[in-house]
């Protein structure tokens, strides 16, 4: 689907990045966020399990790669905002703050969220996918072959 199509293309980029954001880096920058929004549980953070699927080559026929553990957590904040929250794992904070956050993001505390909570996370992702390019980078071996001075 055409990114530019989708209305949701935003609100998906923020919940990826609370999923693959660690749960202590969530944890901090919500506790810095200093947000208490009244809010009521949908679904309390609840654990269980998702079957992951796979394709060789991203084209070829999908197939059952494994089971994955997953915490899902759902809230409705005081003005009728829904949020909902999916974490890889067992932590039943993570989800729910992502669930807040989810919510809070629909709100006119949009700019705040972003500034203090989003933008440090995806800059702590960067900085990881850089560290281990940098790490995978110093374990390059290039091979070459020398001519040797036969006719």
């Amino acid at each position: 689907m055409n990114v530019m199509s989708d209305p949701n293309a935003s609100r998906k980029g923020w919940l990826s990045l609370l999923a693959g954001s660690r749960a202590g880096d969530v944890a901090r920058r919500w506790a810095a966020l200093d947000m208490a929004p009244a809010y009521t549980t949908l679904r309390s953070p609840e654990i269980g399990g998702v079957m992951v699927r796979g394709r060789a080559g991203a084209i070829g026929a999908p197939f059952n790669l494994g089971e994955m553990t997953v915490t899902r957590a759902s809230v409705k904040l005081a003005d009728g905002t829904v949020g909902h929250g999916y974490v890889q794992g067992r932590s039943k904070d993570h989800a729910l703050q992502a669930a807040l956050v989810d919510a809070l993001m629909q709100t006119e505390a949009a700019d705040a969220v972003e500034t203090a909570l989003l933008t440090p996370l995806r800059d702590a992702i960067t900085a990881r996918k850089t560290d281990r390019a940098a790490k995978a980078a110093a374990t390059k071996v290039d091979f070459f072959t020398m001519v040797r001075g036969e006719d």
